[in-house]
């Protein structure tokens, strides 16, 4: 079994700030396994049957787990998970616990009030780049052509038909089961066409004829889609001035392989590397930062900004995403410091190893790799 250390040492640190860890994600990114390769753990499947039994009574199953550290897959299956995890993180401070399950848990107002102050949320994202060494096949072209859930990485061959059949046991067990949806065609049709426009604006009424629904619904589905962690919706920084996009979001896939997929790219030209190298660092800034501090910048004359880094009481601080130094134009962010002139300006390469500066004008860039970034992002937050 896999070690992925960068997860097991996020989680061994969230546990020593709070009882319980929420362990989120999507389906197949690896939950199940990470929560298993955890030292001095005791796993329990709250999809047995006979586990869901063991907890009617929480007190009872709890009494059996001072000082130990158990993992509760699936806890979404229980009567009354939200009970169990309140008593334990209220009654029980030597258990540690991890619990995975349903996002649509999380984000209930029930789940939320009744562990506040008591969890820690961790988003396990797929792959991340320093993780290829740990699976021993340290292959960027592959993680962007295969995708980062493990077992499609470490697959021989893209592997098309596994694309397909997550994608039907997405809506049958996600879906179905949670959001009581009923248009599998016109939900599946709308996913496959974020897609293949992974990373474009998003405009609702674009998508309702393709998809036989209306506007309202293509923004409902988008919300679970959201919610479920397989469209990520990044939305525009500005002040909103007459110059700028102040509403349309860009909305990107969770996963390069299915933008490949779904694009029937079966050979990555230098152009579709660069495309999904911006999904690649976002993913990573996902890992490091969750999702609220970063958008996007546009205005209406074109310029565009990859992604703005909006920390609360920090300047914005710019980011443009290039597979070669040699591509990178400085346009966009010079447009964008015009209206915003405090700040870092960062240009994250695949060519650069080590991080070095150049001036274009009065304007100070930084070149840095996906690892200068992260570490920038985890030291501006200290």
């Amino acid at each position: 079994m896999v070690k992925r250390q960068y997860w097991i040492q996020r989680i061994e640190e969230a546990w020593k700030h709070r009882p319980v860890v929420w362990l989120a994600g999507v389906r197949r990114v690896g939950k199940t396994c990470l929560c298993q390769s955890l030292s001095n753990v005791e796993y329990f499947d709250c999809e047995r049957p006979r586990i869901r039994r063991e907890m009617e009574d929480p007190e009872s199953f709890l009494n059996a787990m001072k000082g130990k550290r158990i993992i509760l897959d699936e806890v979404h299956r229980l009567a009354n998970p939200s009970q169990l995890l309140k008593i334990a993180a209220d009654h029980y401070p030597d258990i540690r616990i991890i619990a995975t399950g349903s996002s649509s848990l999380g984000v209930s107002a029930k789940f939320k009030d009744t562990l506040t102050g008591r969890k820690v949320n961790l988003w396990l994202t797929p792959l991340l780049l320093k993780e290829l060494a740990d699976f021993d096949k340290p292959d960027i072209a592959r993680r962007m052509l295969h995708g980062g859930l493990p077992g499609f990485f470490l697959a021989e061959q893209a592997p098309d038909s596994d694309f397909q059949e997550w994608m039907d046991a997405y809506w049958s067990k996600d879906i179905m089961e949670l959001f009581r949806l009923e248009r599998r065609t016109s939900f599946q049709r709308l996913m496959e066409l974020l897609f293949v426009n992974s990373g474009g604006l998003f405009e609702a009424t674009h998508y309702a004829a393709p998809c036989e629904i209306s506007r309202t619904a293509v923004t409902n589905y988008l919300a679970v889609l959201e919610q479920t962690f397989v469209a990520h919706v990044v939305r525009p920084f500005s002040t909103h001035r007459p110059t700028e996009i102040v509403s349309a979001p860009k909305v990107y896939a969770f996963d390069t392989g299915f933008v490949c997929c779904f694009r029937n790219w079966e050979r990555l030209r230098p152009e579709d590397k660069g495309f999904l190298w911006e999904h690649l660092i976002l993913n990573e800034l996902h890992a490091c930062l969750g999702s609220t501090a970063i958008r996007y910048w546009r205005d209406k004359r074109g310029h565009e900004v990859d992604f703005i880094l909006a920390d609360h009481g920090r300047q914005p601080r710019a980011i443009e995403c290039k597979w070669s130094a040699d591509s990178f134009v400085p346009d966009n962010i010079l447009a964008f410091r015009h209206r915003y002139p405090e700040g870092e300006n960062i240009v994250v390469c695949h060519d650069v190893d080590k991080a070095y500066s150049r001036r274009y004008g009065n304007t100070e860039f930084m070149f840095d790799s996906i690892e200068g970034l992260i570490k920038s992002c985890q030291h501006a937050r200290l």
